[in-house]
């Protein structure tokens, strides 16, 4: 084990520069030049191995400046799904060392707001502390990454850094809605959308014993990524017959539990609509708007619909031990690996949705 200080040497010399990529807001992607960061008290220094791209990048930043407030871009280096080895380590580090493989939360809170002491730095209060990685402070798509000791979660030798880049996010958004309705062999799950939020969401209800899963997108491309992964028992064109079409498939009663993940208003009203009496709602896509009628659609059925947003660094933990233990790869996802240098074509391809979810990645994992 290296002491506090030390250093991981790449090569022969440690790199003086690296390349990272922007997000002007015109649908491209902008490499540049930077100084490889040095870390701090309470700091590391992370080789990047994957960056995942997420949708909400596409929806706030890559086409246009759309996110306020938390999701407000300032111009930093994108990726906040990001995982890799820590290279060195600033003075005052306490758990993790240099050679360890690690997945970054990519909310780094002031950690002393009610929501960072519940491990939610994603709903951090501090206006002057809370940075999200490629959002307010330099995120992964570059070969380096600075992060806070305080923001990792150890990634075990069973998983790729593939598969830990998509918990940064995807994984870990899905798995936290998915506790908050609760999944059993009691319930058949619908989930709308079927972008990698909701091919997460249903890879985990299968390994959390649901009955049945069914999804619902626009998309072929999706749907058919959801039949082949074998995701879904039915996976289902959207249209107007969606509330029906689960209708007829559940001896007209409905699912127990929908999971909205597309962010479309008219995808959260079937799914508001296509869960049955007593039944539970999340909502986990961001975005849009929905209109339903609170007595009929909701209340004199007994429905409960639950908001999610992101998940905390505990139950991130807790996800990468479930992985583990249920042989679930999350990288099984990814139908494209571009290296750095073509990360304008991994976004652009990203924004067109006809694709799983792609990674930009470094090393070992481009191979």
């Amino acid at each position: 084990m290296m002491g506090t200080g030390a250093m991981l040497r790449i090569d022969k010399q440690a790199e003086a520069e690296m390349q990272g990529a922007v997000l002007p807001g015109n649908s491209t992607a902008e490499l540049r030049r930077f100084a490889v960061p040095e870390p701090s008290w309470g700091q590391v220094l992370l080789r990047m191995k994957s960056s995942t791209i997420c949708g909400s990048d596409i929806r706030a930043i890559y086409r246009e400046y759309l996110g306020k407030g938390p999701e407000g871009y300032q111009g930093v280096i994108a990726g906040h799904e990001p995982c890799g080895q820590i290279v060195k380590t600033g003075s005052g580090c306490r758990r993790f060392t240099v050679g360890d493989r690690v997945i970054v939360y990519h909310i780094s809170g002031c950690g002393l707001c009610n929501d960072c002491r519940r491990g939610y730095m994603i709903s951090c209060t501090s206006e002057q502390y809370r940075r999200a990685y490629g959002w307010q402070r330099d995120g992964g798509m570059a070969n380096y990454l600075l992060a806070e000791e305080k923001d990792l979660v150890f990634l075990p030798d069973a998983l790729s850094y593939t598969d830990g880049a998509q918990v940064a996010c995807g994984f870990g958004t899905a798995y936290e809605g998915l506790e908050k309705i609760g999944i059993s062999g009691n319930d058949s799950v619908l989930i709308t959308g079927l972008g990698p939020v909701g091919l997460a969401a249903a890879a985990l209800c299968r390994k959390l014993g649901a009955h049945r899963v069914f999804g619902i997108d626009l998309l072929p491309g999706r749907l058919q990524l959801a039949r082949d992964l074998g995701l879904c028992d039915e996976a289902i064109p959207s249209g107007p017959e969606n509330v029906s079409e689960i209708l007829a498939l559940t001896a007209g009663r409905g699912v127990e539990r929908a999971v909205e993940c597309s962010g479309h208003h008219d995808a959260r009203a079937t799914a508001i609509r296509a869960t049955r009496r007593w039944g539970r709602i999340v909502l986990l896509g961001e975005g849009g708007t929905v209109q339903f009628q609170p007595s009929a659609d909701l209340m004199h059925d007994q429905k409960t619909i639950y908001g999610s947003w992101v998940t905390s660094i505990w139950k991130m933990e807790e996800l990468v031990e479930r992985l583990v233990r249920w042989q679930l790869f999350p990288s099984r996802l990814v139908t494209h690996r571009f290296p750095l240098g073509r990360v304008d074509e991994a976004y652009a391809l990203m924004a067109t949705g006809r694709c799983g979810k792609v990674a930009v990645c470094f090393d070992e994992e481009l191979l």
